[in-house]
């Protein structure tokens, strides 16, 4: 954990919330000048803090209408199983993001898709076809009540 002044979490909560802000913008928002502004950005950049600035996309609009949550147990448990599983998940796109468990299950992947045939085609080709994958169990979501990618930082 990295220490950060109150500036600093103004800064980035304001990038969270849009990273298209200029850093004359940001700066006028947290009321101190541009040049320091663009110095503390840049410290949260090399710390790692700011991991990277992306454009968040519309799936409904995409017709990416299906939203699962698959708990996931594995046939055969030890490290090199648990990482192996964890890098063939990494590299399917209808994964969007994966969490071990700790509890009955070992891990929840929220995963993407068109419909539910394409969801049907995601677990028959890929899930079950990853190795040692025992069960998966699949939680389809109905109606979406928030969706949120900003942090809950903390702005004095």
């Amino acid at each position: 954990m990295i220490d950060l002044a109150a500036t600093d979490l103004k800064i980035l909560d304001a990038l969270q919330q849009d990273a298209s802000l200029t850093t004359n913008e940001i700066a006028q928002r947290v009321n101190i000048s541009q040049s320091p502004c663009w110095r503390r950005i840049s410290r949260l950049e090399e710390s790692g803090v700011i991991l990277r600035k992306v454009s968040l996309l519309d799936r409904e609009k995409l017709g990416m209408d299906v939203v699962v949550f698959a708990t996931i147990n594995l046939s055969t448990q030890g490290r090199d199983n648990l990482e192996e599983f964890e890098r063939e998940v990494e590299i399917l796109p209808e994964v969007m993001e994966c969490y071990t468990m700790a509890g009955t299950w070992d891990y929840m992947l929220k995963i993407v898709v068109k419909d539910i045939r394409q969801y049907e085609l995601f677990v028959r080709e890929k899930l079950t076809k990853l190795a040692h994958v025992g069960e998966v169990h699949s939680h389809i979501a109905v109606t979406e009540i928030k969706n949120s990618t900003a942090l809950p930082i903390e702005v004095v």
